[in-house]
This record gives C-alpha cells, sequence and structure tokens, in this order.
C-alpha cells in the first residue's frame, strides 16, 4: 500500500502569526519576517506529526492510494480520515493498462476514525492478477487554521513550539513528544484491538 499525498498544505492556512505570538516574537521590525521560513518548516513538521499519530489529516488536501489487493472486497478501509470525497478509482493491470471505475459503481462511507470505500453492489471491482488499484481522494478537517478543534490547534502549537526551543538538541529519542501535546490529541487516536494488546 502506498500513500501519496498530491497536494501541500498551502502556507496560507498555516498560523505563522499564531505562531510568532505563541512564541513571544518580538513585532513591528523590519526583519519580523526573516524567521517565517524556519517557523513554517516546524508548523508542518507539527503538523505531520501529529498527523502520523492520530491517523487524521489536519488541512484538506488531495491524495492518492494505490493497493494490490483489497482486504475484505465489501468494502476497504481507508488509511486516514476524516476523508471527505472519494475523487477517481482505476484498476491497473501488470502491464500498466488503465481501466477508470465508474463512480456509480462505489460510495463513500463516513466514519470518524475508519471511513471506507464500499461498493453500490455487493463487491469492490476486482483488482487484476499482479496489478493495483489507485483510489483518488480529499481528506481533512478544514480547510483553514480556524477550522480545526481547539485543541489539535492548540497541540500543534505546542508541539511546534517544542521544536522551535530544542532545534539545536540531537539527543533527544525517536518519537519524542511533549506530554501536554499527547494528552490533547489522545482523544483523536484510533485505538484498536489486537490479540498482541493495543495499537
Amino acid at each position: 500500500m502506498i500513500l501519496i499525498e498530491d497536494t501541500a498544505v498551502p502556507l496560507a492556512a498555516l498560523p505563522l502569526d499564531e505562531f510568532k505570538a505563541h512564541l513571544r516574537l518580538g513585532t513591528g521590525f523590519s526583519d519580523g519576517d526573516v524567521q517565517d521560513p524556519v517557523l513554517e518548516s516546524f508548523l508542518r513538521a507539527a503538523v505531520s506529526a501529529i498527523e502520523a499519530r492520530t491517523g487524521k489529516v489536519l488541512i484538506a488536501r488531495d491524495f492518492t492510494w494505490t493497493v494490490s489487493w483489497w482486504r475484505d472486497p465489501e468494502g476497504q478501509v481507508l488509511p486516514v480520515s476524516p476523508v471527505t470525497a472519494l475523487t477517481g478509482l482505476v484498476l491497473r493491470d501488470r502491464d500498466g493498462g488503465e481501466v477508470t471505475v465508474d463512480p456509480a459503481t462505489y460510495r463513500l462511507e463516513e466514519h470518524t476514525h475508519r471511513p471506507a470505500l464500499r461498493p453500490k453492489g455487493s463487491l469492490l471491482p476486482a483488482i487484476p492478477t499482479g496489478g493495483s488499484a489507485v483510489l483518488s481522494f480529499t481528506a481533512g478537517m478544514g480547510a483553514g487554521w480556524g477550522e480545526l478543534p481547539a485543541d489539535l490547534g492548540q497541540a500543534v502549537l505546542l508541539l511546534a513550539a517544542h521544536y522551535y526551543e530544542y532545534r539545536h538538541e540531537t539527543s533527544l529519542g525517536g518519537g519524542c513528544m511533549p506530554f501536554g501535546v499527547t494528552s490533547l490529541i489522545e482523544r483523536y487516536r484510533d485505538l484498536r484491538l489486537h490479540m498482541g494488546g493495543v495499537r
């Protein structure tokens, strides 16, 4: 399975001014925007880290997802949420030939944690042997920063500030995330029960 982000979070959707205020950076200076590229990079990193931890897409954008088989031909759970629209489904054979699937034959089943691609009939279209299915979709909680839940917005600012403050630190362990951030995003995580425990 391969998930590709076709469009990036637009710069206009990032809360640069809010982040500067959060960091208590000075304003009104002629070179007041000199740190903007650095601050933008930390905001993008924080958004990516929180999306990875929660499986939720914060700012709306387009994705392409390629799979070699359906886990369940009666409905395939999508890799992220919330998915707001399915924009295309293509079947590819092993030689690269493509067939576009009629949108009238499938639908989006909305779900907070596990949206799914569902057939309008009994089964999803068969994926050719050695081929793949390529699904295009749009996902995100909102088009702009103001449409995010307040706790997720605060978590992004806290994590971006953490990255900013410790930008020269190289000894932090992998996956380090401050407690305040983890507590804010906890309710957005999809916990699944497996034989080995909770994931």
